[in-house]
């Protein structure tokens, strides 16, 4: 039964997220339909990371089986072909060993977080990006930022739907930048809770604006209560980045967040 990989990339906009919803659009329902109709197949699609209502992906990777020998090249083109005028886009499709698996083969997933920091309204951001007004200190929020860094129970940043297991997790690396007025966040990690990006951005957001402190972002840590949260940015900025796999370095990550490892 032969494997494929995907790289995909979409804009979440319009999308209920990645996973199949039976109440609105996901990105996984409009490419399982297009493959049904390419193959003649019933295929389930799996990916590296479940992505929120309205959250982006840059290189999200993803795996499907089928019965019979494809293209892949011819198949991946298909998959474009079908799915428009949905904003996806498989960016690369190959053949892969029938025990490669997205989500399971995984070892490191890495996420960025855009805020434009600007009075005017975004007009072409509009929906990609989460604009606040008031001036951000960047480099008080990467200094803050590195007391999540390691092996954390995250409780706070955790939604109270999540359906981890544990909430203990270990971030490798959460890095805040400035590139003229955006102000641009790196998560990297084996996984993550559901809403953790987000809740560590509103909360970042909170010491860059003066009203949080580095203390402040300890003592929510500390606290291991979400109700001690202090804010959960919006799902427009976030962008599922690079997932990596035995054999492959972080280059992806390097090249998407222009950090070196």
């Amino acid at each position: 039964m032969p494997r494929f990989a995907l790289t995909l990339e979409w804009d979440g906009t319009p999308f209920m997220g990645f996973q199949r919803q039976p109440h609105g659009p996901s990105v996984q329902a409009a490419i399982e339909a297009a493959l049904g109709a390419v193959t003649q197949e019933t295929v389930a699609l799996h990916a590296a990371g479940r992505t929120d209502t309205g959250v982006h992906a840059r290189a999200m990777r993803a795996h499907f089986d089928l019965t019979r020998p494809f293209d892949a090249f011819r198949l991946g083109e298909a998959i474009n072909a079908l799915v428009k005028p949905q904003p996806i886009a498989v960016l690369d499709c190959r053949a892969v060993a029938d025990d490669w698996h997205a989500r399971f083969s995984c070892t490191g997933r890495a996420y960025e977080y855009r805020i434009i920091n600007r009075r005017a309204p975004l007009t072409l951001e509009a929906r990609r990006a989460w604009r606040i007004m008031k001036p951000l200190d960047a480099d008080a929020m990467h200094h803050a930022a590195q007391v999540l860094v390691g092996c954390h129970d995250f409780t706070t940043f955790r939604s109270v739907h999540c359906q981890s297991a544990s909430p203990v997790k270990t971030l490798d690396r959460l890095d805040v930048r400035r590139e003229g007025d955006e102000v641009l966040v790196m998560a990297a990690a084996r996984s993550f809770l559901h809403h953790q990006v987000r809740s560590m951005v509103g909360c970042l957001a909170l010491v860059g604006q003066g009203q949080w402190c580095r203390d402040d972002l300890v003592a929510a840590l500390a606290a291991k209560d979400r109700c001690k949260l202090g804010l959960n940015a919006p799902p427009d900025g976030l962008y599922f980045m690079h997932a990596t796999y035995p054999g492959e370095s972080d280059h992806g990550f390097q090249q998407a967040t222009g950090i070196d490892a």
